[in-house]
């Protein structure tokens, strides 16, 4: 099992937690996170996954603000709420403004009709929250637990499919006028473009993946398909962290999860021996609290 070296794991402050759900991100979110904050780091757990458990893990309610938890140590769960309130801040007004003008729709139904002709809409300005937090530097370290990953890659379509609109968009944008003193909608397109191509940048340079999964047949299959497209966008996976271990052998069960899981973690690390490979052992009871939190500290930071 790789030992992780804190001095030279630290040159950046966003950790992104990542992969299929079930396999223990948000666990390991929080764990990094009590450790940077126990370094004296003040440092930010922020769950952006549409079924949050950050506040659940470390045993505190949910209040749609950063709560902290101990020194130098905040929570914070971001909801469909926030999302919006980043399109209202961004774009969502400006466009809404022009197709209002045309059509009879509703804000809502129209932001519905956006995120379903985009589908990483709603993970594109949670990136670009996230890019702000940075730039902000509040917190010397931010811990992003992210959604399943299947939703997550749906941000790396996004870009693509800017640029694709903006093809045709001048054909029906273009002739489009409400007000000499209103933003073209095509410029706001344009803008919106930059800022894809913006937080596709800031993901692949200042953002430090860590992939976590499970020594089960399912988990492996898609992480090598996680991996394939992760590589296709020319993102890179810094830690690879396998969850739920069996370590124990005192049971004719767990002899046999064991074997079983032995199997898979050959495959792993034979596909992945270029990258970081951390075990953690299965727990025989559920990981809540900070007491539960530093036991899996002492074998995510040897």
């Amino acid at each position: 099992m790789a030992d992780v070296d804190v001095s030279s794991s630290d040159k950046g402050s966003i950790y992104m937690f990542a992969g299929k759900g079930g396999v223990g991100k948000t666990t390991c979110a929080a764990t990094t996170a009590l450790h940077y904050a126990s370094l004296g780091k003040k440092t930010l757990a922020i769950s952006t996954d549409a079924t949050p458990s950050l506040a659940h893990i470390f045993e505190v309610s949910k209040d749609g603000k950063p709560t902290r938890i101990r020194e130098s140590l905040y929570i914070s769960e971001l909801g469909i709420n926030e999302v919006e309130e980043m399109w209202n801040r961004k774009f969502g007004r400006e466009v809404y403004q022009v197709f209002s003008s045309i059509v009879d729709i509703d804000y809502d139904s129209f932001v519905d009709f956006m995120t379903s002709m985009l589908p990483g809409l709603s993970d594109e300005f949670i990136v670009d929250y996230i890019r702000e937090l940075r730039l902000g530097g509040e917190y010397d370290a931010v811990i992003w637990d992210t959604a399943p990953m299947g939703q997550t890659l749906a941000l790396l379509q996004t870009p693509a499919m800017l640029v694709e609109h903006l093809r045709l968009a001048p054909r029906i944008y273009s002739r489009l006028k409400i007000s000499s003193s209103q933003e073209p909608v095509l410029d706001i397109l344009k803008r919106w473009q930059k800022l894809s191509a913006d937080n596709i940048d800031f993901l692949r340079n200042e953002v430090r993946f860590n992939m976590v999964t499970i020594p089960e047949a399912l988990a492996f299959e898609q992480l090598e398909d996680i991996f394939r497209e992760l590589s296709r966008f020319g993102f890179r996976v810094e830690r690879l962290i396998v969850n739920n271990v069996v370590k124990a052998d005192d049971s004719k069960f767990l002899r046999a999860r064991a074997e079983q899981q032995k199997r898979y973690l050959d495959k792993i690390y034979q596909c992945y021996s270029d990258i970081e490979i951390i075990e953690l052992p299965m727990h025989p009871c559920e990981i809540k609290g900070l007491d539960r939190l530093k036991e899996i500290e002492s074998s995510l930071f040897r």
